[in-house]
């Protein structure tokens, strides 16, 4: 599996309910809040060969109150 992690910045007052919907539709890993430019910090894990450019703007950008994101690519866990 290839982990990635999304930074996610809400419309205002949007946070927790993000955070609940990406939660209810099973697709994260972990999703926790931070403080700072972006509002939520979510870990993501594809299949080896699935495009994470895809994945994050069909199954990520299309909940309702999202208003930016960064994704991180990592290369290896130590």
């Amino acid at each position: 599996m290839t982990p990635f992690f999304v930074q996610i910045k809400c419309e205002l007052g949007l946070a927790y309910r993000v955070a609940g919907e990406i939660a209810d539709a099973e697709i994260a890993s972990e999703i926790y809040s931070t403080a700072g430019e972006f509002d939520l910090l979510v870990k993501f894990y594809v299949e080896p060969g699935v495009d994470i450019g895809h994945f994050v703007n069909e199954k990520v950008h299309c909940f309702d109150g999202i208003r930016d994101t960064r994704t991180i690519v990592t290369y290896k866990a130590f």
